[in-house]
């Protein structure tokens, strides 16, 4: 897909990867939606702010009313509530469902034939390499983002006779907010990983994998369990 002259909708724009995606997709000669649940905290200059709850579906039909031009959807909101799947709290693994896999899922729903009628285009989900590693710790995010890899799968054969692509971003820990506590020398730059889910949705890619952990992850998915 080129991305001069492209109309992009970008969620979870006002911060982290979302934020660069957004700036990123301005300087290629974009239109740039840069959604949020207060879009008064989107600061970007040369984007177009806009009020979006992946969870609301009234927000998300006042969304597609609002960028009734897209051709692009980039699901970039998410959260990470650091909840195990036994011994957590059930409503907050119900928290990252709803904004990890149903998000995504309500708003590509919406979207996509917006995206049709304007002659096609392009859906990049933003998922991670817990789509693939399931640490306890982590379970509720890592069974979501799970979910969003079977939806993306699932969405890319479904769409792609609608003109529409669909790719998945796989990363592990990046420089922003919901990765303060780790160290930096594990983290990798947003900056970076945009640039190269750009690159991947501009190549048609279907999985873009940002660094040498997901790259490492996704080559083991055929091990044996047990071997551990």
């Amino acid at each position: 897909m080129e991305l001069k002259n492209a109309v992009a909708v970008v969620t979870g724009a006002n911060r982290g990867l979302g934020r660069q995606l957004a700036a990123q997709l301005v300087e290629r000669g974009a239109k740039v939606y840069a959604a949020a649940r207060r879009p008064e905290t989107v600061d970007l200059p040369g984007v177009l702010p806009l009020r979006l709850d992946v969870t609301d579906e009234e927000s998300i039909r006042a969304a597609v009313r609002a960028a009734s031009d897209a051709t692009l959807l980039v699901n970039n909101a998410g959260i990470s509530t650091a909840t195990p799947l036994i011994a957590g709290d059930l409503d907050s693994v119900r928290l990252e469902m709803e904004t990890n896999f149903f998000g995504p899922l309500a708003v590509t729903r919406a979207f996509a034939p917006v995206i049709e009628s304007n002659g096609g285009g392009a859906v990049l989900n933003v998922l991670s390499v817990l789509s693939w590693l399931h640490p306890a710790g982590l379970g509720s995010y890592a069974a979501a983002k799970a979910g969003a890899w079977a939806l993306t799968n699932a969405a890319r054969e479904e769409l792609a006779p609608r003109g529409i692509t669909v790719s998945a971003l796989h990363v592990g820990y990046m420089d922003t907010d919901m990765a303060a506590d780790v160290p930096a020398e594990q983290k990798a730059d947003p900056a970076d990983v945009a640039a190269q889910a750009l690159q991947g949705i501009e190549a048609g890619l279907a999985e873009i994998l940002a660094d040498e952990t997901t790259r490492y992850v996704r080559q083991s998915l055929a091990a044996s369990p047990n071997a551990a």
